[in-house]
């Protein structure tokens, strides 16, 4: 959004309450569940002849089985991989071909599960055929043949993401082209075929090692995460540890489904130049035949009160990094709001604290973020900070720059025109969202499967307004402190010798 068209927005926004703005919003709104469970959220715009489509699953990485992290991230993989009619040259016969794979690959886990008896030799042979049979099966595949027909029929921005917390896809379409949506989009989640599995997984595997080499930003986020939880799953990354990915099998993938992709843990915003009763007839033709089944058991572990500060320390020879997190609670908590303010407040451009003191000021790092809820917010979570130290700069001169600046946050009232343009800066956020048919498809579907009602979209914005500077102070003063801090950071092969080599976390 330009300047010009973002400073006319803020001006109508700031025009009307809240309230009012919800209320005239909702004229446009048409809300339906199907009697499976599936929800429907559908705005009309008719602006231009397109329409855009977010479907929203309750499912993400932190819902891995134990022993099977990186499953929740391969529906993004093989989310467009077709159906039993798209993406194949012969159903029947791929069928058949990817049950031998599957067959073979039980003979080869029999053989591995003998342990110190297994036999080498055999599971070589094995390996051998299994290899045979993914390419008979492959042979059978139509390559891209769902992304094809949806950019001939004049789609844009298909994709798919696997967050913590959940898995969104997504795509545009024109107006005129709506039921082809539904027939595709449907199709997937009536009869999955989890096509090209084991070639997916490779390529997660190829992902993982790209984005965790040694001495990477990747990794110390890794390391990062995994130290601050000691329980929960938000310390294993989205894309699985390489042993478990390595194991991954489509069996599993199809538990998985049938466990998290039932109807009423599915809802899905659509946004555009769309007709509500006819969005609502296709969706009852071609969603309503899904099965209803029981809703998936929320996660039950919980994380154990973190007893002191953790450290992890990961040898680089590349620019030093710093983050620090703090423990904090759930998106449901009635501080939630607080936390933004107080990231923004830290961190929102050049006019963050963090920015001008660390950056413009001391001059000692050439770069400060916050962020409110890492790596998600459904549950539990850390408020973090990233510094990358400046050339001839220190994490530890950086660290103590941090710390004041955190304890004058905590010791002193924030001033009130501070406060106000944070607040400002965060309601043109929520407008952002609202600005084109993509974002707001998305916001509405996210708000809808976190909070079971797209309006905290709108009534976020009151919640903001309400943060004030005593919340701020008592916010920063519960949080920051040192028992709930984890702290992860490079240093150089020569200084990790320093503290003491294969010191690690604390």
């Amino acid at each position: 959004m330009n300047g010009a068209r973002l400073a006319l927005v803020l001006l109508a926004a700031t025009s009307f309450l809240p309230a009012q703005d919800l209320k005239e919003f909702e004229k446009r709104v048409t809300e339906f569940t199907l009697a499976n469970g599936l929800h429907f959220t559908v705005v009309e715009r008719h602006d231009a002849p397109v329409a855009s489509f977010h479907t929203f699953v309750n499912a993400g990485s932190a819902d891995d089985p134990a022993g099977e992290t990186g499953l929740a991230h391969m529906f993004e993989h093989m989310a467009f991989k077709g159906t039993e009619s798209i993406g194949t040259r012969n159903w029947a016969a791929e069928k058949k071909a990817l049950q031998t794979v599957e067959d073979v690959y039980d003979r080869i886990d029999a053989e591995r599960n003998k342990g110190p008896k297994a036999d080498q030799s055999k599971i070589d042979y094995l390996g051998m055929q299994l290899k045979e049979a993914i390419d008979v099966a492959q042979s059978y595949v139509e390559s891209d043949e769902y992304t094809r027909i949806i950019e001939e029929n004049g789609g844009v921005d298909l994709n798919a993401d696997t967050s913590f917390d959940y898995t969104e896809y997504f795509c545009s379409l024109p107006s005129n082209r709506i039921e082809l949506w539904f027939l595709l989009e449907s199709q997937r989640f009536l009869h999955p075929v989890f096509r090209e599995f084991y070639k997916e997984r490779d390529v997660v595997q190829e992902e993982n090692r790209l984005r965790n080499q040694p001495g990477s930003s990747g990794e110390l986020w890794r390391d990062f995460v995994a130290s601050a939880f000691e329980a929960f799953p938000y310390r294993n990354p989205p894309g699985g540890w390489p042993s478990d990915v390595d194991s991954l099998r489509r069996g599993m993938a199809q538990e998985f489904f049938e466990k998290y992709y039932v109807p009423a843990n599915i809802n899905i915003a659509i946004v555009g130049d769309v007709d509500p009763a006819q969005t609502r007839r296709l969706a009852e033709r071609y969603f309503g035949p899904m099965p209803a089944r029981p809703l998936p058991p929320l996660i039950h572990t919980v994380e154990p009160v973190q007893d002191g500060p953790k450290t992890a320390i990961v040898e680089s020879r590349n620019q030093p990094l710093f983050a620090a997190g703090f423990k904090r609670p759930d998106q449901y908590d009635k501080d939630d709001p607080v936390y933004e303010v107080i990231a923004l407040i830290l961190a929102s451009g050049r006019t963050g604290l963090l920015y001008t003191g660390l950056v413009q000021q001391k001059k000692i790092a050439l770069d400060a973020e916050a962020a409110p809820a890492y790596p998600s917010a459904r549950y539990p979570s850390l408020f973090v900070i990233f510094v990358a130290p400046a050339v001839g700069h220190t994490v530890e001169e950086n660290q103590k720059a941090l710390d004041g600046v955190l304890a004058r946050l905590a010791a002193q009232k924030i001033d009130a025109q501070t406060l106000q343009r944070v607040k400002t800066k965060a309601r043109a956020a929520v407008i952002r969202r609202l600005d084109k048919n993509p974002g707001l498809a998305a916001a509405l579907a996210v708000d809808y499967g976190s909070y079971g009602d797209w309006r905290k979209l709108f009534t976020q914005l009151d919640d903001l307004n309400k943060v004030t500077a005593e919340d701020v102070e008592r916010v920063a003063r519960s949080c920051f402190v040192a028992q709930n801090r984890t702290v992860a950071f490079t240093v150089s092969p020569h200084e990790l010798k320093a503290v003491g080599a294969g010191e690690g976390r604390e």
